[in-house]
């Protein structure tokens, strides 16, 4: 019994020296490369810019900071104050983040009276395709579109706008980064995000193969599985702040970043049923914690990451548990592409480096 303790106790230990000996390799790589990410390089547009985020701050952040370094002045109104900010401060460009959910019933007359007053209005659509339902009547209100999704460029082009670009968002850098984290924090799989019906079904089928690790589940809706009492210990619902988010996404060896379904149904207002082609913000912000993802594909992935060496893709449950038990024996292996994956990150997927993109598509070079 002893010598059965003390085998115990030093694989124990073992354990430890690896998992510290990992964690202290990937803080090390994590700065190393954080430190040596090329700073972007700014010119700024003697541009005047009023910018309405939409509530969801961190990409309301992103965009702000990317206007900040892009623009020689830079106003930010609430949606209610829209018209009055704008008939005061004269902006060149008024940009709208998605205009919906927190936007008030009388904005689109204040949108109007804004063009009224010569002033080139954008909004930069976040929920493409999901919000197509509205969406197709809040477009044609604005001078210029920009949308995340490759899918409703054509649409909105369809019904009338003359001006469209397919623009990705990106990842705040400042709020998602590399950090150490406690052991409060840790896990072997990590998942974010509310239970759409597609999330489900994957993690009822993967429920048994998860069996045995350290799994973090967060979000709302999760009552909807079939395996939630099997899963339960493993799930906290409700909403979990942003900052929180970046600790588990670096507490976690693997994080999974599964889309949200398109078909029209309960979980979206895609009435015109258009398919999911393009990344979500998530793709760039769990990527920017130099955290390992794996992800379901889309269309335009490989336009950001290259799959095998940046970040790691999955198709259906059966393969997301081969892939995470295969990651979860390859700590050298699973580093190394996390690494990369926060190189390419900070180099082109940053929002200063978004934003000037998108001022340059916009005709502000």
């Amino acid at each position: 019994m002893g010598v059965r303790r003390v085998s115990m106790a030093g694989r124990g230990r073992a354990a430890g020296l690896r998992d510290g000996f990992a964690r202290g390799w990937r803080d090390g790589a994590c700065r190393a490369i954080s430190e040596s990410a090329p700073l972007f390089g700014a010119v700024k547009r003697n541009l005047r810019v009023l910018f309405i985020p939409q509530g969801f701050e961190a990409i309301d952040d992103g965009v702000a900071e990317g206007l900040a370094q892009n623009v020689t002045e830079l106003y930010t109104a609430s949606p209610e104050r829209m018209y009055e900010q704008a008939s005061l401060v004269r902006p060149d460009l008024m940009l709208v983040l998605n205009g919906l959910h927190v936007f008030p019933a009388d904005y689109p007359a204040q949108l109007e009276a804004v063009r009224g007053l010569g002033i080139r209005t954008a909004v930069w659509f976040a929920d493409d395709p999901y919000m197509t339902g509205d969406t197709v009547n809040l477009a044609p209100l604005y001078d210029t579109v920009v949308t995340h999704e490759l899918s409703t460029v054509e649409l909105y082009r369809q019904i009338g706008c003359g001006d469209v670009h397919y623009m990705p968002f990106a990842a705040h850098a400042g709020r998602f980064r590399p950090m150490q984290v406690g052991p409060e924090y840790r896990s072997d799989v990590c998942f974010i995000g509310q239970a759409f019906r597609n999330r489900v079904a994957v993690f009822d089928a993967a429920a048994s193969g998860l069996k045995g690790l350290r799994v973090r589940i967060f979000g709302g809706l999760w009552e909807r599985l079939r395996s939630f009492r099997r899963l339960k210990p493993s799930i906290r619902l409700g909403w979990l702040p942003v900052d929180e988010s970046v600790r588990y996404y670096n507490g976690a060896k693997i994080v999974i970043n599964l889309h949200r379904p398109a078909e029209a149904g309960s979980d979206n207002r895609n009435t015109l049923n258009l398919p999911g082609r393009s990344i979500n913000p998530r793709t760039f912000e769990i990527a920017a914690c130099g955290a390992f993802q794996l992800t379901d594909r889309r269309e335009d992935l490989e336009l950001y990451y290259r799959p095998g060496e940046e970040l790691e893709t999955f198709d259906g449950a059966a393969d997301l548990v081969d892939k995470i038990r295969h990651y979860l024996a390859r700590e050298d292996e699973r580093s190394r592409i996390a690494a990369r994956g926060l190189a390419r990150t900070l180099r082109e997927h940053s929002y200063p480096a978004r934003v000037n993109r998108l001022l340059s598509e916009l005709g502000y070079p």
